[in-house]
């Protein structure tokens, strides 16, 4: 066989125990989780910025921007809920290259998993116990939930991973919003089956048990813009797109409705400075229409200390290694500008 068995990892539960959430940071996130529940079911109308690093590379720079991040916050408190993005594991699209701190907790050194959990696991404590917010991370491999499900506050499933029924059944058994992104193609159709598969009670295999699960009403759907047969960018964050994914999420009688736009990736053609365009532009449709409002409950921004991105090894302090990034002059102020048009 071409396997190569390294070494057998510890189990979620000993790595949780061996670094536990301290006690009043695990309080301040059950009462932010209800915050952020609140939105995605239309209790609050408080608007979600969803917003970091494409990948959480370094975790001084991380910490020094999530710091950041907590200063703005407390200003616009009343109507935003920051949930800074901590990703640490990036999916590519051919298998090779960076994948995130859980497989290189240092870029430039070779694979190591078990460092890679205990680096990720530290830094997403890290930032909710010195910021007082909480994280959001992409679900990548669903058999490592486990290892982050007491850390993070928000959920996100990929284009290339949201037709999997492994990543629809374990969004099932969270208590903590779970985006649903609309794969490369673009078909809502995709997007919204994996709503409804997260939404429902599921049993499974998960980490060699059968489990049950009780169903995830927060799951709701991103948009991220998609790619034709040609290789061609096609947004979907626009007015007509928004208008027909709330009539979809009615004629399917989905619970919640919700969804989130991703200004970058397909929607701004990885162009990142589009980013503030884009976000402007989503807020002016919910403007416009009292049931886009309703509907979009958020945005996602990538976003670093510095603008751009760069190779590995280059050495800038806070630049990302993977997708370009807004630096984080032009973050703080569209943070405010969301506030204002909110």
């Amino acid at each position: 066989m071409s396997f190569e068995f390294v070494k057998k990892l510890p189990a979620p539960h000993e790595i949780k125990s061996e670094y536990p959430v301290p006690e009043k940071i695990a309080q301040l996130k059950k009462e932010r989780d209800q915050e952020i529940a609140d939105v995605i079911t239309g209790k609050s109308n408080k608007f979600l910025a969803i917003i970091g690093p494409c990948s959480a590379d370094n975790e001084d720079a991380v910490l020094d921007y999530t710091l950041r991040l907590k200063k703005v916050q407390e200003k616009i408190k009343d109507k935003v809920i920051i949930i800074p993005r901590v990703y640490t594991n990036k999916p590519r699209t051919t298998g090779t290259g960076y994948k995130g701190m859980l497989h290189q907790p240092d870029p430039e050194k070779k694979p190591d998993l078990l460092g890679g959990l205990i680096a990720i696991r530290k830094m997403h404590i890290d930032v909710m116990d010195r910021t007082e917010l909480m994280p959001a991370d992409e679900m990548l491999y669903p058999e490592n939930y486990w290892f982050l499900s007491d850390v993070l506050s928000y959920v996100a499933v990929g284009a290339r991973s949201v037709e999997n029924q492994g990543h629809r059944l374990t969004a099932s058994g969270m208590d903590v919003p779970c985006g649903m992104k609309n794969p490369t193609s673009g078909d809502f159709s995709v997007m919204l089956n994996s709503v409804v598969a997260a939404q429902a009670k599921q049993t499974f295999i998960y980490r060699n048990w059968e489990v049950n699960t009780q169903g995830n009403d927060l799951a709701h759907t991103i948009l991220r813009g998609a790619v034709n047969k040609h290789g061609q960018c096609i947004p979907n964050y626009h007015y007509e797109d928004l208008n027909r994914l709330n009539t979809m999420y009615q004629s399917w009688g989905v619970k919640n409705p919700a969804v989130v736009v991703d200004a970058n990736h397909s929607n701004s053609a990885k162009m990142y400075r589009e980013q503030v365009r884009i976000v402007k532009e989503v807020l002016h449709s919910c403007n416009h229409s009292d049931d886009i409002k309703k509907l979009v409950k958020g945005v996602m921004v990538e976003s670093y200390i510095e603008p751009g991105n760069q190779k590995v090894g280059d050495g800038v302090y806070g630049k990302s290694i993977t997708d370009a990034c807004l630096g984080w002059e032009e973050s703080e102020k569209l943070l405010y500008d969301i506030a204002d048009l909110v």
